[in-house]
Protein backbone atom coordinates (compact mmCIF):
# COMPACT_ATOMS: atom_id res chain seq x y z
CA UNK A 1 0.00 0.00 0.00
CA UNK A 2 0.88 3.49 -0.97
CA UNK A 3 1.39 5.95 1.57
CA UNK A 4 0.91 9.47 0.53
CA UNK A 5 3.57 11.41 2.03
CA UNK A 6 1.77 14.32 3.27
CA UNK A 7 3.63 17.94 2.50
CA UNK A 8 5.54 19.73 5.09
CA UNK A 9 4.62 23.22 5.11
CA UNK A 10 7.38 25.31 5.32
CA UNK A 11 7.83 26.67 9.20
CA UNK A 12 8.09 30.37 9.44
CA UNK A 13 8.15 33.45 11.66
CA UNK A 14 6.17 36.55 10.57
CA UNK A 15 8.00 39.24 11.82
CA UNK A 16 5.52 42.22 11.31
CA UNK A 17 3.39 41.95 14.46
CA UNK A 18 7.25 41.46 16.45
CA UNK A 19 8.33 44.71 14.34
CA UNK A 20 4.89 46.64 15.27
CA UNK A 21 4.72 45.50 18.56
CA UNK A 22 8.48 47.09 19.13
CA UNK A 23 7.80 50.14 17.56
CA UNK A 24 4.86 50.68 19.74
CA UNK A 25 7.62 50.32 22.65
CA UNK A 26 10.05 52.25 21.18
CA UNK A 27 7.56 55.56 21.16
CA UNK A 28 5.89 54.49 24.56
CA UNK A 29 9.69 54.87 25.95
CA UNK A 30 10.44 58.14 24.28
CA UNK A 31 7.27 59.69 25.18
CA UNK A 32 7.57 58.37 29.06
CA UNK A 33 10.95 59.48 29.32
CA UNK A 34 11.85 62.62 30.69
CA UNK A 35 15.05 64.65 30.02
CA UNK A 36 16.85 66.59 32.28
CA UNK A 37 18.84 69.73 31.29
CA UNK A 38 21.45 69.79 33.92
CA UNK A 39 23.56 73.53 33.12
CA UNK A 40 27.06 73.95 34.13
CA UNK A 41 26.59 77.58 35.31
CA UNK A 42 25.54 78.33 38.91
CA UNK A 43 24.96 81.89 39.00
CA UNK A 44 24.18 84.23 42.63
CA UNK A 45 22.47 87.04 41.23
CA UNK A 46 23.47 90.57 42.92
CA UNK A 47 21.77 92.10 45.79
CA UNK A 48 21.93 95.72 46.57
CA UNK A 49 22.25 96.70 50.04
CA UNK A 50 23.58 100.47 49.23
CA UNK A 51 21.23 103.11 49.81
CA UNK A 52 23.02 105.60 47.58
CA UNK A 53 20.52 107.03 45.16
CA UNK A 54 21.04 109.47 41.81
CA UNK A 55 20.23 112.92 41.68
CA UNK A 56 16.90 113.72 40.01
CA UNK A 57 18.23 116.58 37.85
CA UNK A 58 18.03 116.14 34.29
CA UNK A 59 17.22 112.59 34.46
CA UNK A 60 15.47 110.90 31.99
CA UNK A 61 13.51 107.47 33.42
CA UNK A 62 13.02 104.73 31.27
CA UNK A 63 10.27 102.48 32.77
CA UNK A 64 9.84 98.43 31.73
CA UNK A 65 6.86 96.77 33.42
CA UNK A 66 5.54 93.52 33.31
CA UNK A 67 4.23 92.86 30.18
CA UNK A 68 7.23 94.63 27.95
CA UNK A 69 5.47 97.90 27.76
CA UNK A 70 8.14 100.97 27.92
CA UNK A 71 7.72 104.36 29.51
CA UNK A 72 9.80 107.37 29.13
CA UNK A 73 9.59 110.08 31.78
CA UNK A 74 5.95 108.77 33.00
CA UNK A 75 5.20 108.81 29.08
CA UNK A 76 3.97 105.51 28.16
CA UNK A 77 4.65 104.47 24.64
CA UNK A 78 2.22 103.14 21.90
CA UNK A 79 4.89 100.48 20.09
CA UNK A 80 6.69 97.97 22.33
CA UNK A 81 9.91 97.78 19.96
CA UNK A 82 13.49 99.27 20.03
CA UNK A 83 12.90 101.92 17.52
CA UNK A 84 9.88 103.50 19.48
CA UNK A 85 11.99 103.71 22.31
CA UNK A 86 14.96 105.06 20.54
CA UNK A 87 12.56 108.11 18.93
CA UNK A 88 11.28 109.04 22.47
CA UNK A 89 14.48 108.87 24.30
CA UNK A 90 15.68 111.66 20.92
CA UNK A 91 12.63 113.55 21.84
CA UNK A 92 12.93 114.08 25.83
CA UNK A 93 16.86 114.58 25.72
CA UNK A 94 16.73 116.75 22.90
CA UNK A 95 20.28 114.97 21.65
CA UNK A 96 21.81 115.65 24.94
CA UNK A 97 23.97 112.18 25.22
CA UNK A 98 25.26 113.67 28.39
CA UNK A 99 22.01 113.53 30.53
CA UNK A 100 21.52 110.26 32.39
CA UNK A 101 19.70 107.61 32.01
CA UNK A 102 17.29 105.55 34.64
CA UNK A 103 15.97 102.44 34.05
CA UNK A 104 13.54 100.46 36.12
CA UNK A 105 12.25 96.96 35.29
CA UNK A 106 9.44 94.94 37.08
CA UNK A 107 10.65 92.19 38.74
CA UNK A 108 8.74 90.00 36.15
CA UNK A 109 9.39 92.16 32.92
CA UNK A 110 10.83 90.12 30.23
CA UNK A 111 14.39 89.71 30.38
CA UNK A 112 14.31 90.95 26.36
CA UNK A 113 12.24 93.72 26.99
CA UNK A 114 14.73 95.10 29.31
CA UNK A 115 17.56 94.36 26.87
CA UNK A 116 15.80 96.53 24.67
CA UNK A 117 15.85 98.92 26.68
CA UNK A 118 19.54 98.79 27.75
CA UNK A 119 20.42 98.40 23.52
CA UNK A 120 18.16 101.70 22.64
CA UNK A 121 20.04 103.57 25.46
CA UNK A 122 23.70 102.55 24.01
CA UNK A 123 22.82 103.32 20.34
CA UNK A 124 21.53 106.43 20.97
CA UNK A 125 24.90 107.25 22.60
CA UNK A 126 23.90 107.61 26.22
CA UNK A 127 27.04 106.56 28.89
CA UNK A 128 25.43 106.95 31.92
CA UNK A 129 23.34 104.87 32.26
CA UNK A 130 21.88 103.19 36.00
CA UNK A 131 19.76 100.50 36.99
CA UNK A 132 17.42 100.68 40.25
CA UNK A 133 16.95 97.93 42.33
CA UNK A 134 15.09 97.40 45.39
CA UNK A 135 17.74 97.72 49.04
CA UNK A 136 17.50 94.18 51.15
CA UNK A 137 15.01 93.55 52.99
CA UNK A 138 15.81 92.51 56.39
CA UNK A 139 14.40 89.32 57.44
Amino acid sequence: MRFRRSRQEEVSVNLTPLIDVVFLLLIFFMVTTTFTRETQLQITLPESQSEASAENTGLIEVLVDRTGTYAVNGQVLIKHDIESLKQALEQVSGGDVERAIVITADAAAPHQSFIHALDAVAQQGFNKVSITTQTQSAE
